[in-house]
């Protein structure tokens, strides 16, 4: 079973579903080439995906092309369906970073198929976390600055006053697809600057007054 922490206030949730925003940032849509959508890309990763600050992200063995793509991520404290936007920031209970870790050879064969990318986004390690901050300390979720660094060099580092959908609207969004739980995670998508990593790599993620954590690939 895998938990969301908050140590500033020794909280612990069961996570439960982690929903996850693709093509939130415009020069990250325009890195990969892809067309920026009418409304959030969704998809889903499952709680097994989870590896703690410290951990070891394991490249599956379809793929030669594992991606970094750092991330704000939303811990839910409240449940709600269908939750106005103007309410939806009162749902959450902390937040933290995480590591959308991504097989972008097997996404892209996915892709051309018309197939879902679950194999791509979810696999066992693909989602490195953080512990999270509370909310209360948190005082604007679009006013916070996303790095990642690959073996000591910086190479995403991006707002999240960027996000084309901000935390509250992804909320609301999210809600009126699915009932969300306590101990459910969002991610809400990443800045540009995503690249290959390769076993041996380090990879520390960071968001100045939210959290930082590192991992190691293999």
């Amino acid at each position: 079973m895998k938990t969301a922490k908050i140590p500033a206030t020794d909280n612990e949730y069961l996570i439960g579903k982690i929903l996850c925003i693709g093509r939130n940032y415009v020069d990250h849509i325009k890195e990969l080439g892809n067309e920026t959508p009418a409304a959030p890309v969704v998809f889903l990763k499952p709680a097994t995906a989870v590896v703690d600050d410290g951990g070891t992200v394991v490249i599956p063995p379809y793929s030669t092309a594992c991606h970094y793509e750092a991330e704000l991520a939303v811990l839910i404290g409240t449940d709600g369906k269908d939750i106005p936007e103007a309410e939806a920031l009162s749902h959450v209970a902390g937040y933290g970073v995480a590591i959308d870790m991504t097989l972008r050879d097997v996404q892209d064969t996915l892709k051309k198929k018309g197939l879902p990318w679950e194999i791509a986004k979810g696999f066992d390690t693909s989602c490195p976390l953080s512990a999270f901050t509370p909310a209360a300390q948190v005082p604007d979720p679009q006013d916070l600055t996303i790095r990642l660094l690959l073996n000591g060099a910086e190479r995403q580092n991006g707002s999240t006053g960027l996000m084309i959908n901000p935390v509250a609207r992804i909320i609301s969004y999210l809600s009126t697809i699915f009932t969300l739980e306590e101990g459910d995670v969002i991610l809400t998508g990443t800045p540009a600057g995503v690249g290959r990593v390769q076993p041996g790599d380090g990879m520390v993620a960071e968001i100045t007054g939210v959290g930082r954590m590192s991992v190691t690939v293999e």
